[in-house]
């Protein structure tokens, strides 16, 4: 019997899964500069946290989600997205309490389950790096973390990026724009898509993140929510688009745009690449602002602000710009071992390399000594050491620099006492 990996995940094999530690570790670093700081939260989660927070009426709960009850009777799905479980954690831990700082701000790196078809760029299980910033109402909070989603990006090479925003605004904006839209949508209800149809008086805003063509034509006429403001929604997005301004970073306001989830308030944004080879999928990073997400949960009145990153995504974008990823990990020293009798010298060898703080590996296979050379070739050894027999009895081993071509002969003794000596002469 052949055994395959499920529908709609993936094997990170070696020499992939370094390019996801470049970009995680990139990331890492960057969010830190940013003073974010890693969050882990379990895989799983109670139902009703997703379905409160992300909402009954959008895809991801209504169609996508991996929900079952277990062995207890409790009613458990695989985590579809990151700022839900990141939003009960903060809440269930009292993030919110004097002695932790504000803005509270946390980073995530994991995988995310949705039951939907399985295209490019887009899986089952899929990975996404986000970050979530608690207890900040400033605009200012908005576009620092905008302006960091960039960064991100451009510190991975990536050129072809364009900022896309847009408000959903306050309570008052959401009112007055939900009657506007189902007056609006009403008078073509019967060429509406079904799922239009269903959401046409639960939520109706959802209609504007229709992906069936028969929508469009009617989404491409909606009212603007620009036009619905409240004074309060126009000043924070004006504010936005100010400090935008203020730091010389180009962006496009598109009024139709909205989340997959709704929880979001005021500003949203898309971070796009426009790479004609990603398709529907240019998207590589989305987010905005919840400020009744906390309370939602059963928090205090918390403002909010993040992102998430998919990551699948962002290796398509990386592989259609050509940007190489460098290497994170490049090996010190190669052990060439020749004959039967040097295995227990060799073994020691390469430990006493490892022991002193440097990468190496050896030959195990008993191969000849033209495949063990290719080997460290292969692997791009800095040093290659080799040891035969002759060099055991003589209690020696030769070094070769492949940078520079340079051997020498040196002590077995040298390499146990003081490797670090060896390598600072040889590289």
């Amino acid at each position: 019997m052949s055994y395959q990996r499920p529908k709609g995940t993936n094997d990170i094999l070696p020499g992939e899964s370094e390019k996801w530690q470049f970009i995680e570790d990139t990331a890492r670093l960057l969010f830190n500069d940013y003073q974010y700081y890693e969050i882990r939260t379990p895989s799983f989660e109670h139902y009703e946290v997703i379905s409160r927070s992300v909402g009954d009426t959008t895809d991801i709960v209504s169609k996508e989600m991996y929900d079952f009850y277990d062995k207890g009777g409790r009613h458990i799905t695989l985590r579809p997205e990151g700022t839900a479980p990141i939003v009960r954690a903060y809440v269930e831990h009292k993030l919110f309490g004097p002695e932790y700082s504000s803005p509270y701000k946390v980073f995530y790196m994991g995988p995310m389950f949705r039951y939907e078809r399985p295209q490019k760029g887009r899986l089952r299980q899929f990975h996404q790096i986000g970050v979530e910033a608690f207890g900040s109402d400033n605009p200012a909070t908005d576009v620092e973390t905008m302006v960091m989603a960039m960064e991100f990006f451009k510190q991975l090479g990536i050129s072809q990026l364009r900022l896309v925003i847009n408000t959903l605004g306050d309570q008052e904006t959401r009112e007055n724009y939900r009657q506007a839209l189902i007056e609006h949508f009403s008078a073509h209800e019967e060429q509406l898509s079904e799922d239009s149809q269903r959401r046409l008086h639960e939520n109706p805003l959802r209609i504007l993140d229709s992906k069936d063509k028969a929508d469009k034509q009617f989404v491409a006429t909606a009212p603007s929510i620009l036009d619905y403001l409240s004074t309060a929604a126009y000043d924070h997005f004006t504010q936005v688009t100010t400090m935008l301004d203020a730091l010389e970073v180009p962006y496009e306001i598109e009024p139709t745009m909205v989340r997959g989830l709704d929880y979001y308030t005021h500003t949203i944004f898309e971070i796009m690449n426009d790479n004609p080879q990603l398709g529907a999928q240019s998207t590589i990073c989305a987010g905005g602002r919840y400020d009744q997400l906390v309370e939602e949960l059963g928090g205090p009145a918390t403002p909010g602000f993040g992102f998430a990153i998919g990551m699948e995504r962002l290796l398509l974008v990386l592989a259609n710009e050509n940007v190489e990823l460098p290497a994170l990990h490049q090996l010190d020293a190669y052990v060439v071992n020749i004959g039967e009798t040097t295995n227990v010298e060799a073994l020691k060898v390469t430990q006493a390399i490892r022991s002193a703080g440097f990468s190496a590996d050896r030959d195990v296979m008993n191969r000849k000594a033209k495949a063990q050379f290719k080997s460290a070739d292969k692997k791009d050894a800095r040093l290659v050491f080799t040891l035969g027999e002759d060099e055991l009895k003589a209690g020696t081993i030769n070094v070769k620099s492949m940078a520079t071509g340079e051997q020498k002969q040196v002590a077995l003794t040298t390499i146990y006492n003081d490797f670090t000596q060896i390598f600072d002469e040889m590289i």
